[in-house]
């Protein structure tokens, strides 16, 4: 697996945003958005794995970087569990390494976009037992997710913010709404935004994730 793009703040770092990509997309594909980001976070190091590739079912068996394998769309997505919870030990495996480098695991973030963000969810709330500062989950959904999802009391003061397009035909409102409604109904402070959109991202969002993540971990709002 390639190794991780890395983008160092301007001051000492003191918290981390992981940022995973999407479908068939690359650890380059939120560089600038981080780089914006960072103009409003400068001890904010953000770290931008990338997914390797493999042949994925949906798309005629074409090797793309994928997170994990989609072996069909409907009714709901059938994924291959295994290399999902390979992707997910990645994440906890960058979560360590930025804990042993001196950053407070309640001060680092998971952000992912599409199938990253589905990798993000099940990290979060099914795999990794230790603090977290939040989580992203930007037009994605959670396959993992089902009634007998279980949050601790720790995780429902894990802040999440939602976001998704209205218009998204990759991955429909409803299934980025039924994540959030899940975990709202187990108590947990999640928020929704939604935007006139399609499966992008757009300026507004930006900018909103832009002002959550100060909330959370600019130190002069914060202290």
């Amino acid at each position: 697996m390639q190794p991780p793009l890395i983008l160092e703040p301007s001051l000492s770092a003191d918290a981390c945003v992981i940022w995973l990509h999407g479908l068939g997309a690359d650890r380059y594909d939120f560089q600038p958005v981080a780089q914006m980001l960072q103009q409003q976070l400068p001890s904010t190091r953000f770290v931008l794995p990338q997914a390797p590739s493999r042949p994925v079912t949906i798309n005629g068996g074409w090797a793309m970087p994928s997170w994990y394998d989609i072996l069909a769309m409907s009714p709901a997505r059938a994924i291959d569990q295994a290399q999902l919870e390979s992707s997910a030990q990645t994440v906890m495996d960058l979560i360590e390494q930025q804990r042993d480098s001196g950053i407070d695991p309640a001060r680092i973030i998971l952000a992912g976009f599409s199938q990253g963000g589905a990798v993000v969810f099940h990290t979060a709330f099914l795999r990794w037992q230790g603090p977290l500062g939040g989580v992203l989950a930007l037009s994605t959904y959670a396959p993992t997710f089902d009634d007998a999802l279980q949050v601790d009391t720790t995780r429902r003061h894990l802040p999440v913010l939602c976001l998704h397009g209205s218009q998204d035909e990759v991955v429909p409102l409803f299934m980025g709404r039924a994540a959030h409604d899940c975990l709202a109904e187990r108590g947990v402070s999640v928020g929704w935004r939604e935007y006139p959109m399609g499966h992008e991202v757009v300026l507004d969002e930006i900018q909103d994730i832009g002002n959550w993540l100060a909330q959370r971990l600019d130190r002069q709002t914060t202290d």
